[in-house]
């Protein structure tokens, strides 16, 4: 199956490409003229909230183009710091953006617990089915920020699942299923099957 990615991240891209090219699917990008659509977030209402907003205006957006009927993916995913309570979640990338992973790791400094967790939500929909994926990936908060591989909070979270190293170390050790977002995509071949179209 032809899978329409609504992401502006090529990272995400390939990671879903990689995961779900096993099951026979192909992965692409969605752009609309060009360029990966913008969607409004809920963000106060969690990740599988935005998700299902995000594939409900993909479709919507894709309604009466020659992209109609195709299938969509969107994907939300976040961070949990175990010392809060389910935050940032999916003001992730807003809290990174305003406080930077330095500011994150002040806010451990004081002896708070350090574990964490990034969860992911994934959606396939072909705007009369829809497939919904889900992942987690357990671990902890680094000392400091290591590596320069991956995107988000990679260069600060140590994978339980892991060898020490941080997503932000392992350039190729991501694609070894593991990852929150590749669990979810996982999930996703499976609920998918192989290809019929």
């Amino acid at each position: 199956m032809r899978i329409l990615f609504a992401t502006s991240n090529p990272n995400k891209v390939e990671e879903a490409s990689s995961v779900l090219g096993k099951s026979g699917h192909r992965v692409e990008q969605l752009l609309l003229d060009g360029e990966p659509p913008d969607f409004d977030e809920p963000k106060e209402l969690g990740l599988e909230a935005v998700a299902v907003a995000k594939i409900q205006q993909a479709l919507g957006l894709i309604r009466g183009t020659r992209l109609e009927g195709s299938a969509i993916m969107v994907e939300d995913s976040g961070i949990f710091l175990d010392a809060f309570d389910d935050w940032p979640g999916a003001e992730s990338s807003d809290v990174e953006r305003e406080i930077g992973l330095e500011g994150v790791l002040s806010m451990l400094s004081d002896g708070r617990q350090r574990g964490a967790e990034y969860r992911a939500v994934a959606i396939v929909s072909d705007g009369f089915g829809m497939w919904v994926g889900t992942g987690v990936c357990r671990g902890r908060i680094s000392d400091e920020a290591r590596g320069d591989e991956g995107f988000g909070y990679d260069p600060i979270f140590v994978p339980d699942d892991g060898d020490g190293r941080t997503f932000g170390e392992w350039g190729e050790g991501k694609s070894s299923g593991i990852t929150h977002r590749a669990k979810a995509m996982n999930r996703l071949a499976e609920l998918l099957g192989s290809p019929s179209r």
